[in-house]
């Protein structure tokens, strides 16, 4: 079976380099995973804070409801809602959705 390729987002091109090679080193089984966790931190380009005025506008530029946008990212509604009113802050798959979606519109993960 095939892996599915994602896109990655590095500090550097050479950060890059160093990553997908290390990462190939992995999967030969010549790295262990928690090594390759360290080069995830080092490489990778951190996924940057999104405040609630800025969620709330992104939501209003795509012209949706809450409980729309809400199921665009497979949450509830009152969360939409806690992340707009800074009660709560998103994160992980739901913050690399955000930040795709302010990049290329709600489009792209429709």
């Amino acid at each position: 079976m095939t892996k599915k390729a994602e896109a990655k987002t590095y500090r550097s091109e050479i950060a890059g380099a160093v990553h997908e090679m290390i990462s190939g080193a992995h999967e030969a089984g010549v790295v262990s995973l928690e090594t390759l966790r360290s080069f995830d931190k080092a490489c990778l380009a951190p996924i940057p804070v999104i405040e609630g005025a800025e969620i709330r506008a992104l939501r209003e530029r795509e012209r949706v409801s809450q409980p729309v946008f809400a199921a665009y990212f497979n949450v509830s509604r009152n969360l939409v809602s806690d992340w707009e009113r800074n009660v709560k802050r998103p994160g992980g798959p739901a913050l690399r959705l955000l930040s795709i979606v302010q990049r290329k519109g709600l489009q792209a993960i429709a």
